[in-house]
């Protein structure tokens, strides 16, 4: 698979082995994975940049050539890196404050054979009891006419440059929101497009999740509701919606929770009917409101859901048990007329606010430390 990223793979691996950057790629399924995952590279700060699993790879190789292993051998020899040392590193890298143990413990090797079913070579080799770590050196290792070369060098450079490419994107994007923040009030169509470009089915997960929230959370704050024991004590209350943590965060299926009348929201970019009943399930069939990045009617969605979870369930109680907790759906054009209310209140300020400082959150970006 060729993308923009993969000629600044090759020029990297060119310089460590001159020439030799089309046969080492045609030969590792390292370097292949390596250039699928970093294909996003040049798409912007909208897509998926996929640090956790690279990330593993690199704090493993560092620690390798880190010990000189990549010269002296004896490597089979090593005991292992420990995993707290592993996964505080990652954390010091950019992107990776947040990133959790998943990649170091099974998800890397699981995508990495899902990739490549043929290949016997495990990536990452552990140790249960003892907690220790190893990169897979036969991994590293790749034959070229009658010599061994050693790609762990290129490899860290390689996700180094990927990692400076995706902060120098995420700059830009910061930089353009804080730009349009700033605009005069007669040029606001421009904030109001950038913004309604950051709803399409092909933007970033995380990114579509925050836009989508700071829509809704400006959406709902004008509804009111009255609350009381009794009817003499009844108390006006604002309508106000809370993010409960980062994206792609393991807190049970939800994403957004709205004051005071405990409603739940999960943003989703699948249409795959298990995911949605496995939220469900999560907050024992509690009503949820799904948040779906796509373009698709909402009816057609639901169908959707309903026919292809029959076909697994066959029985007709069960799945419709399933789908009346789903208490509403949001696709991308409900998103657009929520926002086009929100924008003839005149909040859209209050919206760009909102989407870079939730931006600067999730994509751990520090002005001082850049």
């Amino acid at each position: 698979m060729e993308h923009i990223f993969t000629a600044t793979i090759k020029s990297i691996l060119n310089k460590y082995f001159d020439g030799a950057a089309d046969d080492l790629l045609e030969k590792s399924p390292l370097l292949q994975y390596i250039n699928i995952k970093t294909k996003s590279a040049q798409r912007g700060s909208k897509s998926r940049s996929s640090f956790a699993n690279l990330y593993a790879i690199y704090v493993l190789i560092e620690d390798y050539i880190a010990k000189g292993f990549d010269v002296k051998g004896k490597y089979k020899n090593y005991e292992g890196a420990l995993f707290t040392s592993l996964l505080n590193r990652i954390r010091e890298l950019p992107f990776g404050s947040k990133l959790q143990n998943h990649a170091l413990n099974h998800r890397m090797n699981e995508e990495f054979k899902k990739y490549f079913p043929d290949c016997e070579i495990q990536p990452i080799v552990r140790d249960l009891h003892t907690n220790r770590y190893w990169i897979n050196e036969n991994i590293l290792k790749i034959k070229q006419d009658k010599k061994t070369l050693n790609i762990a060098k290129p490899t860290l450079e390689i996700i180094d440059e990927y990692a400076k490419v995706k902060t120098d994107s995420l700059k830009r994007f910061i930089e353009q929101c804080e730009l349009l923040e700033n605009i005069d009030k007669s040029n606001i169509a421009r904030v109001s497009d950038f913004i309604l470009g950051l709803l399409a089915p092909n933007v970033d997960a995380r990114l579509f999740e925050i836009v989508s929230y700071a829509i809704l959370k400006n959406y709902y704050k004008n509804d009111k509701i009255y609350l009381g024991f009794t009817i003499d004590d009844l108390k006006e209350e604002r309508l106000k919606l809370y993010k409960t943590g980062r994206t792609n965060a393991n807190d049970g299926g939800i994403d957004f929770v709205m004051k005071p009348l405990g409603r739940f929201f999960q943003v989703t970019e699948t249409l795959d009917f298990k995911k949605y009943f496995l939220d469900i399930e999560k907050i024992e069939r509690y009503p949820i409101t799904f948040v779906v990045k796509s373009d698709d009617d909402i009816a057609h969605i639901r169908k959707k859901l309903y026919d292809d979870a029959i076909k697994t369930y066959s029985v007709d109680a069960i799945v419709k048990k399933y789908i009346d907790c789903i208490e509403e759906i949001i696709n991308i054009p409900k998103l657009i007329e929520v926002f086009k209310i929100v924008s003839n209140r005149g909040d859209i300020p209050l919206v760009l606010d909102e989407i870079i400082l939730q931006s600067k959150v999730e994509f751990n970006f520090d002005e001082e430390d850049n």
